[in-house]
């Protein structure tokens, strides 16, 4: 009972910081409140993300905004097609010891080794070196040489993709793609949103941004997400929609016409994460079934496979998930 009451007080301590995050946040990014959202809610579930976006819509500036509202080591690591992934990772060097006059291997820690790292235009380099933050996010280790380092809790990547510009890139292939918690697609700003951004960045001033949270209270609160109890019908509910996008298993004929591969049990472990997490954050001790459609687009739309069907008819992936959580009784 005194736990419950303790983590009843901690969803409050949450929803008041993160409200205070936002507040940091929108002192220099203007709009964006469900990007900004999204981006949180990954973070307190352990999630990274993947944002999306044509040039110009403030994908970096958000980021490091995001990492400097947290007190957090940030790192930005720019992804061109000679990139290697020593360079990511980092990599063993000759030292010679003063003293004895012996040579020894010293690792020179790449990166990587930082709490927030953006990864920007991740697309831009080979998938070998892609590859290399595949351990980092799925395990929180790097091994180089034949020996495993720990990184540093918590350990959040943040990649960003260009849509529109497909010479020399490379694609991200379906196994990383799944490391991502979130897919993220950033739109245009409205009309009134862009005045205030052309106003604000041709002026003079530059709001500082204060730090919020840091590591050890961001750790508790990720602890505190886990904890968060979640129904059996929102349970039933997530599994329910992930296993309605397999074409095998699926009742619903434009999943079978315009999907080759379904979303995976990971797609289901993150929708609850994400719902537990954005429950949280808004205050809520338990998530419910809004709290998963909520989420559902940016999990599920990189972890859909769609045919020539879909190609032919010019129907995305978005397309279909929406028709799938609004078909989902």
């Amino acid at each position: 009972m005194a736990n419950e009451f303790n983590d009843t007080a901690l969803v409050a301590e949450l929803s008041k910081s993160i409200k205070k995050v936002e507040t940091e946040i929108h002192k220099v990014i203007i709009g964006q409140d469900k990007i900004i959202e999204q981006l949180i809610v990954s973070l307190f579930a352990k999630g990274h993300c993947l944002l999306i976006g044509v040039p110009g819509l403030a994908k970096t500036l958000l980021i490091r905004t995001l990492s400097k509202a947290l007190d957090l080591k940030f790192s930005r690591i720019q992804f061109t097609p000679d990139l290697m992934p020593g360079d990511i990772s980092g990599t063993d060097v000759i030292e010679e010891n003063m003293s004895t006059g012996k040579k020894d291997f010293r690792f020179v820690a790449g990166p990587i080794f930082a709490n927030i790292v953006l990864a920007d235009e991740i697309n831009r380099t080979p998938p070998k070196t892609q590859s290399a933050l595949l351990q980092a996010m799925e395990e929180h280790e790097v091994t180089a040489a034949g020996a495993t380092y720990k990184l540093e809790e918590p350990f959040f990547v943040l990649a960003t993709q260009n849509p529109i510009e497909q010479e020399g890139t490379y694609p991200l292939p379906e196994a990383q793609l799944d490391r991502f918690m979130f897919n993220i697609w950033l739109d245009y700003p409205s009309l009134a949103e862009e005045v205030e951004i052309v106003r604000t960045t041709t002026a003079e001033h530059k709001p500082e941004v204060h730090k919020v949270l840091n590591a050890s209270e961001i750790i508790k609160f990720q602890e505190l997400i886990r904890r968060v109890p979640v129904a059996d019908n929102v349970l039933e509910f997530a599994v329910k929609l992930v296993r309605a996008t397999r074409p095998a298993e699926t009742q619903h004929q434009f999943i079978k016409d315009f999907i080759n591969y379904g979303a995976g049990p990971r797609a289901s472990q993150y929708l609850v994460l994400g719902a537990k997490s954005r429950a949280a954050i808004n205050g809520k001790f338990t998530p419910d079934i809004d709290d998963v459609k909520y989420v559902a687009e940016s999990v599920l739309r990189h972890r859909i496979v769609t045919n020539f069907n879909a190609e032919a008819d010019n129907i995305s992936p978005n397309e279909i998930i929406l028709r799938l959580v609004e078909s989902m009784k």
